[in-house]
């Protein structure tokens, strides 16, 4: 059985990192501020793995975004995910020469398939991850492209369905309602889509304290809690969420570090 993992997302936009309610979003800074305001080299040996979106709404430059993800992971090795605008073979393997280790894919399910597939069969289904964007109506959740502007009309079983077909191996599902809140993820959606599928699920959007996590983590088929909550896990937010989650029962994976040891040979 895969052990779960803590996960942080950052949202990138034309050069600067946001954050996002409701799939809004507000600036917070660029890579410098990041740095200077966050000690992102330290909340590495905190997290499972880096999710890295590109949220830009107009045309992206994957030369630059993966210039960014370079230098954002310059002094560590950590599980990367990264996505958004990949609109070719060429621009996934800039990315992946770029300490990226897997491809996040969204729109490309509807409007590229064929790449999708490509992409799955080049590097493998393991390095193919689906983002769905979901937004309920009713009683049915719609799932969402384009950063969130774009209605599929598809609903999440139709989504899953064809994301599967395409070869597919992990689901980053995101709660557009929740997005943002703080009021926690959207249980709900996730219990429904646990029924449609056995492709791993990373949960996203909604988390305001550590509870959230612990309680996303509690289904079988999420192996992954996501935050891009900055402001709510700054300093040593996501160390003490990593405690929490270990004291509530929650299997981690285990990191051999010394700190100190790791700073003296930064400097």
């Amino acid at each position: 059985m895969l052990k779960k993992r803590l996960i942080f997302t950052l949202l990138y936009n034309n050069g600067t990192y946001v954050l996002s309610r409701n799939f809004r979003l507000q600036m917070v800074g660029n890579l410098e501020w990041l740095r200077e305001n966050y000690n992102f080299d330290a909340i590495a040996f905190s997290i499972d793995e880096l999710v890295v979106l590109n949220v830009s709404r107009d045309v992206s430059d994957m030369d630059i975004f993966s210039q960014q993800i370079l230098h954002l992971s310059k002094n560590y090795y950590l599980p990367i995910a990264a996505g958004g605008g990949i609109s070719s073979i060429d621009g996934a393997y800039k990315l992946l020469s770029s300490n990226v280790d897997k491809l996040v894919l969204n729109s490309q399910i509807i409007e590229k398939p064929e790449l999708v597939m490509l992409l799955s069969k080049t590097f493998g289904s393991q390095c193919i991850v689906a983002s769905i964007d979901c937004k309920k109506d009713k009683e049915n959740y719609y799932v969402y492209i384009r950063s969130g502007s774009q209605n599929t009309n598809l609903m999440v079983e139709e989504f899953i369905k064809k994301a599967e077909d395409l070869g597919v191996g992990e689901i980053y599902l995101t709660s557009m309602d929740k997005d943002g809140t703080g009021f926690g993820y959207d249980l709900d959606l996730v219990e429904r889509v646990a029924e449609l599928t056995k492709v791993p699920i990373i949960v996203s959007g909604g988390v305001g304290k550590y509870q959230h996590l612990l309680d996303g983590l509690k289904f079988d088929c999420v192996t992954g809690a996501s935050t891009a909550n900055i402001y709510n896990f700054i300093v040593d937010g996501l160390t003490n969420a990593r405690k929490y989650l270990k004291k509530n029962g929650i299997e981690l994976p285990q990191w051999n570090c010394n700190l100190q040891d790791f700073y003296h040979c930064l400097h």
